[in-house]
């Protein structure tokens, strides 16, 4: 769906939403302040903050990693293309906004499936002159389409960076979440990169936190120890620091030293 043909209507998009029912995507837009959430989204966010009272905190460094990721990316990496399934509600600092900072020719594909986000499209359909964007409705297990429609605004025998940020806990199995990644990055060129992050199971309080979230929310989340993260990235050549929190990966001044609960990387392919 490119900008000009995004829902001329949203509210037909917001008919299918049940706000009864806590969504995650809702819920982590509450974690990170925003306004786009329900009652029922906000409540099983205050009975994970009880549990976890840094889990807001937690979501902004997860964000925070995503844009340093996308200004390495874009910088360092000299990468121009961005294919970002599980976008999300539209935040600050979306992957357009911080690579075009950096390279305003940069050219941005979203994905997502959920209602309220394709509701949202228009927001994260804007682009510097220079560069493109556009959003793709379908979920992150339909990869014959994404890669297909990916096609019409990227270049795919030129380098992308794969995002897959907060996403690939809602793939219970590991060999499951191993074929996603495979069948995109076949897809893409020698030079491409995978860059995610996920929750870990490295402290009880995060267990006990994603046991409530999946108590009501949709989609359930699965948490992976950082070995497990890190066998995602097989075949992939990973970029300094490998598997660490998202705290340590290339932090700025600015980033808090704690390590965290959520762990990342950022791959390359060969």
């Amino acid at each position: 769906m490119t900008e000009s043909s995004a829902p001329a209507d949203n509210q037909q998009e917001i008919v299918k939403l049940d706000t009864a029912v806590p969504q995650t995507a809702r819920i982590w837009n509450y974690l990170l302040g925003g306004k786009d959430n329900f009652a029922a989204d906000r409540a099983v966010g205050d009975q994970i903050i009880q549990t976890l009272p840094q889990l807001a905190e937690n979501a902004r460094l997860s964000r925070a990693y995503l844009t340093r990721a996308a200004r390495y990316l874009a910088g360092e990496a000299g990468v121009r293309q961005f294919l970002d399934i599980g976008t999300g509600l539209p935040t600050a600092n979306n992957t357009h906004q911080v690579a075009q900072s950096v390279a305003p020719d940069a050219r941005v594909v979203y994905v997502d499936n959920d209602a309220l986000v394709l509701a949202h499209a228009r927001a994260l359909l804007t682009s510097s002159p220079e560069g493109a964007t556009d959003y793709i409705d379908a979920d992150l297990r339909d990869t014959d389409t994404i890669v297909r429609e990916a096609a019409k605004t990227l270049d795919l025998t030129k380098p992308v960076a794969l995002f897959l940020m907060g996403i690939l806990g809602h793939i219970e199995g590991d060999d499951e979440a191993k074929s996603i990644i495979k069948r995109i990055m076949d897809a893409l060129p020698s030079g491409s990169y995978l860059a995610m992050y996920d929750g870990s199971d490295t402290s009880e309080a995060v267990i006990e936190a994603v046991r409530i979230w999946n108590a009501s929310a949709n989609p359930k989340y699965h948490l992976r120890s950082p070995d497990r993260i890190a066998g995602l990235f097989d075949g992939l050549d990973l970029v300094e620091p490998g598997v660490v929190s998202v705290n340590e990966w290339k932090p700025d001044p600015s980033t808090p030293p704690d390590v965290i609960d959520q762990y990342c990387a950022v791959g390359r392919k060969p």
